[in-house]
């Protein structure tokens, strides 16, 4: 087809795309478009159609997007010579659209700066692209406009990884246009004088500001363009453009590339008083919200970037600070959360010790440290009473702080669905090394965007809070957000309306502190449990009842049909479930405390869901001092279970209470606890054995959640309760229960999922004590994978292996359930196809192969089966499953790694025979893995595994990658490229620091995969899938 048909051919499909009624043949439109674009017959269609003066604009957007994108990651489909007449075309464009459309021009500037990354400065002519534009812009001056786009963009290539260039030019990119810093800024000064391009000055200047270095601080505190900027942040037009010039000044004087802040004082100087003046207009009403936003935004950086300075606590520093107080008080979430990374900071300054290493002894520092605590403690003061302030605001408030944890103002509207995703995000205690969150994730589900937002918001408020505790400790966060749920539940027990909401609040910060409140905490969480333990559901709310830290009053005297209200109780009672166990008198306490949460459990499933949770952290923390009360729990137990009375716990929550028995049985003597055991198992298995005595036929045909409803319950017990032998003796006794779900249900997923699960725990705690039952076990799961290939059944013998492979009297077993496993697989897996098509069988069995290679290497290296399935992984490794490729470049790091564990040093010698026939072709496929046969996100993997495979063969590994990298044609890979790659594995072969070859295989990575045409060359070389290409070598 000829230029001029592909053009008319190219506004035929634009005018379909755009324009035809029909989703099908603009669906067409658009795949011919695409394919069209990498075609070698793009780049002259594009210019020409650009060059036309009849194209319309959606013909002028798409050949500039073509133009930009082929220049970017096809610049090599051309010739050397074509350069200049390329760069010549594209300087045309620039100044036919100098005042055309922007999206054109932008197109052609983008393209033009990709251009220079990729080709030298000397080729530009004197001195670069930069001097080249300079002398453009004077011999063209009516075309400034647009020649100014291009200076403002070519900066922000440097970052673009778009550009198919090797990493050497990219490197060498940013040395050029650094080194034409002072000159680029000389043209920016010089257009300052032209009054309509200041805004479009100040933005070029930002953007070269973001290369961090190649001009002094001092000379930049006088230069024009920065005093211009600064004088600016007032102007109603050039506000916007001003602000980002100063949000790049901070991060310059703070960046280390530039030099740090010490260097920059004089610059920082003029900076800081510029924007402080600012401060007022935070809250000007009459300031438009985005301006408002901007200006919040210098105070956030000024934070963030001089936080060490700040931390010092002197006088001015303090000004800053008051000014983020000011910002953080802003009614407007996205603007108070901007000063959120900054109270983080300055608590890690204040409170680690590293901060203070500079002061010498261990007096001076500590000394300094507590100074500057004191300087700050007003300021966190005021912070913590911010996020509760709002409050005591009206309730109708947009976009409130507080607004964030609470239920919204049209929740009762909300349809089932909508107030389902919510209700997720609320109300689970999530327990970590360090903090105690509230938020989120409940029950599995999807959630809704807004879900997400608000879930992050939740997290956000929760550790700045946490910040705050870390400066003023535990127990002072706690009294100011207590007096906030004082003020909150008596302003509540006056009011009509009963606004519960605000309550609310003030218990998630509550609970957001609860890891920062000592368990030996004296002063106020006495009193609260005390007189809670002594009021009456009836009991009136005054507000002079409130005179200490009263916090489950709240829940005995608010009105129960406030569930969720009820739920943030619950959930705050099993936050401080430390300190309930760490209480000198908590004993006397339990019984409220369980009633509330009893009460919990009746009024709602949400509630109910709350109190099971808090129920498992007060048995996990008080398990000792519960005891002597199984009785008490166990009938809250039964009754949950079996769905007796008015306990509204839905299934999946019932959990909690499976796993705080579990717990709490765990203290008691061996013979109590084995008593326990089947009590806690008796509800479980009354029910599954009803549903397994229904027959084949009938079960069969049941749901899988009949099932494992009550098989998970197992799981938890058999996770949660520590006594060996009285799970081992449980499970003997179940065997025949479980025995027969196998036998009916082994097609089903879900149900061998979970009663594999189960089995699982009873092997990881019973260990060796599981007698005869192991065997039982494991001859079910190997004759029903030849019929069903459940992985589940993979990973259950892995768990086995971990436990007895090491164990003498089970070698016969183990050894006849990993060949016969292993085998199967083998056959389900001959092509990349099938590893595609069964990624869960892939991963599952390369974690066994791995865990065979730990924990009985004699049993799984000398084995028949060992160099097949070394063979199967070789097919598998490039499977696009994350999971499953990853288990494989695991499992033969594993083998390569063998003699870094004492059992399998004695098997390296067979490992040699079936791996060193094998090596050229290991290599040629992770080499093919590492440039383009799987995701970047892989590579750390594939890097591990050559790294491995180095160590262990030494220079035999490095004449399998020269055989191998010599496939790779010179337009793909230059010798220089291969050269360091090669002795980068020589260096590691020699002893080198491994972190050589890694550098240099990420190099490799970049260069292969820099665009598309260049990686389909590069596979196409090595032919991963092809085991038979590179000859096997012994040597």
């Amino acid at each position: 087809m000829s230029s001029m048909e592909l053009q008319n051919t190219v506004k035929e499909a634009l005018n379909a795309l755009y324009h035809h009624p029909d989703d099908a043949v603009r669906m067409q439109a658009d795949r011919w478009l695409q394919d069209f674009q990498r075609t070698i017959d793009a780049w002259q269609v594009s210019d020409n159609l650009l060059h036309d003066a009849t194209s319309n604009l959606e013909t002028l957007i798409f050949c500039s997007q073509t133009l930009r994108s082929k220049v970017q990651r096809d610049f090599e489909e051309l010739p050397s010579e074509a350069f200049r007449p390329l760069r010549d075309s594209l300087n045309n464009l620039l100044k036919k659209f100098h005042k055309g459309p922007p999206k054109v021009r932008t197109q052609i500037s983008i393209a033009v700066a990709a251009l220079a990354v990729h080709v030298p400065a000397e080729d530009w002519g004197d001195g670069g692209i930069v001097k080249w534009l300079r002398d453009e812009m004077n011999c063209h001056p009516e075309f400034i406009p647009g020649f100014l786009e291009l200076l403002m963009v070519l900066p922000e290539e440097v970052f673009n990884y778009k550009i198919a260039a090797r990493p050497e030019r990219r490197r060498q990119f940013e040395k050029e246009l650094t080194s034409e810093m002072e000159v680029a800024l000389n043209i920016l000064t010089a257009c300052l004088n032209i009054n309509e391009l200041k805004e479009q000055v100040l933005e070029a200047f930002a953007s070269w500001l973001r290369l961090r270095h190649g001009i002094p601080g001092a000379a930049l505190a006088s230069h024009p363009l920065v005093l211009t900027a600064l004088s600016s942040l007032n102007s109603e037009l050039l506000s916007e453009a001003s602000v980002n010039v100063v949000s790049e000044l901070i991060h310059y004087t703070a960046a280390g590339s530039s030099g740090g802040t010490s260097v920059h004082i004089p610059l920082i100087q003029v900076i800081v008083p510029q924007v402080m003046n600012l401060k007022v207009q935070l809250r000007d009403s009459s300031k438009d919200e985005e301006d408002v936003k901007a200006i919040a935004r210098l105070f956030a950086d000024m934070g963030d970037s001089y936080v060490e300075l700040i931390a010092t606590g002197s006088d001015e520093s303090m000004l800053i600070v008051n000014a983020l107080l000011e910002v953080a008080s802003h009614p407007e979430y996205d603007i108070a959360s901007m000063t959120f990374n900054f109270w983080h900071n300055l608590q890690v300054n204040l409170t680690k010790r590293h901060a203070y290493l500079s002061f010498g002894n261990e007096a001076s520092i500590e000394a300094e440290r507590n100074r500057r605590l004191q300087v700050f403690r007003s300021s966190y003061e005021s912070l913590v009473s911010l996020f509760v302030a709002h409050l005591h605001c009206d309730m109708d408030m947009a976009f409130s702080v507080s607004s964030r944890v609470q239920y919204p103002e049209d929740y009762k509207d909300l349809s089932y669905e909508d107030l389902k995703d919510f209700k997720q995000t609320r109300y689970v205690v999530v327990r970590s090394a360090s903090s105690f969150f509230i938020f989120i994730l409940m029950r599995p589900g999807i959630y809704a965007s807004t879900t997400l937002t608000e879930s992050v918001i939740l997290i956000a408020v929760a550790d700045v809070l946490i910040d705050a505790a870390s400066v003023l400790g535990g127990e002072a966060t706690l009294k100011i957000l207590y007096m906030k749920l004082v003020e909150a539940v008596a302003r509540c027990g006056s009011d009509e309306r009963k606004e519960w909401r605000p309550a609310e609040a003030a218990l998630y910060c509550i609970r957001a502190i609860s890891n920062h409140v000592s368990v030996v905490e004296a002063e106020v969480m006495p009193q609260c449990y005390e007189y809670a333990s002594k009021t009456s559901p009836s009991t009136p709310i005054t507000a002079d009842r409130f005179n200490s830290m009263q916090l489950v009053l709240v829940v005995i005297t608010f009105p129960k049909d406030i569930c969720h209200f009820f739920l943030h109780v619950c959930l705050t009672i099993g936050a401080y479930s430390k300190w309930l166990d760490a209480a000198p008198g908590g004993l006397s306490i339990f019984p409220s405390v369980i009633d509330i949460l009893m009460s919990g459990m009746s009024i709602s499933e949400d509630s109910a869901a709350a109190a099971a949770l808090a129920f498992r952290h007060i048995c996990d923390d008080c398990r000792k001092k519960l005891c002597g009360s199984l009785d008490g729990l166990f009938h809250i137990y039964h009754r949950a279970v079996n769905g007796e009375g008015n306990f509204k716990v839905p299934a999946e929550d019932s959990l909690h209470l499976v796993e705080a028995l579990s717990m709490v049985i765990t203290e008691l003597p061996p013979d109590h606890a084995k008593k326990a055991l089947e009590a806690l198992c008796l509800p479980v298995v009354s029910s599954l054995q009803e549903v397994v005595n229904q027959g084949p036929e009938i079960l069969d045909k049941k749901v899988a959640r009949e099932f494992t409803v009550h098989i998970d319950r197992f799981a938890y017990i058999f996770r949660y309760v520590n006594h060996p032998e009285a799970v081992a003796d449980a499970i003997q006794r179940l065997w025949p229960i479980f025995k027969a779900i196998f036998d009916v249900r082994a097609w089903d997923m879900r149900t061998m999922e979970s009663l594999c699960r189960a089995c699982k725990y009873a092997v990881r705690t019973s260990g060796r004590f599981m007698g005869i039952t192991i065997g039982a076990m494991l001859e079910e799961i190997q004759a029903l994978y030849q019929l069903h290939h459940q992985p589940c059944f993979l990973y259950l013998s892995s768990e086995v292996i971990k436990i007895f492979g090491s164990d003498p009297s089970c070698a016969d077993y183990l050894k006849n359930l990993i060949e016969a496993l292993f085998s199967h697989t083998i056959c389900l897996l001959k092509n990349i196809q099938e590893f595609t098509a069964r990624p869960d069988i892939a991963d599952d069995c390369f974690l066994l192969a791995s865990r065979c290679i730990r924990y009985c290497p004699q049993l799984f290296i000398p084995s028949a089966v060992f160099p097949s399935l070394v063979d199967c992984s070789m097919i598998g490794i490039t499977v696009q499953h994350r999971e499953a490729s990853n288990s494989i470049l695991t499992f033969l790091s594993d083998i390569f790694d063998l003699a870094k564990s004492s059992p399998g040093e004695q098997y390296q010698s067979i490992r040699d025979t079936v791996i060193i026939p094998r090596g050229a072709c290991i290599t040629r496929i992770l080499i093919a893995c590492l440039t383009g046969a799987l995701p970047n996100s892989r590579l750390e993997t594939v890097t591990y595994a050559l790294l491995a495979l180095t160590r262990t063969y030494g220079m035999k590994t490095v004449e399998w990658a020269k055989e191998c990298i010599s496939l790779v044609p010179l337009t793909a890979v230059t010798e220089v490229e291969r050269a360091r790659f090669l002795q980068a594995f020589s260096n590691v072969a020699a002893g080198a620091d491994i972190n050589t070859l890694t550098v240099s295989m990420e190099e490799l990575s970049d260069v292969c995969r820099r665009n598309r045409t260049v990686q389909e060359i590069v596979q196409g070389a090595l032919r991963p899938l092809e085991l038979n290409l590179a000859p096997l070598s012994s040597s």
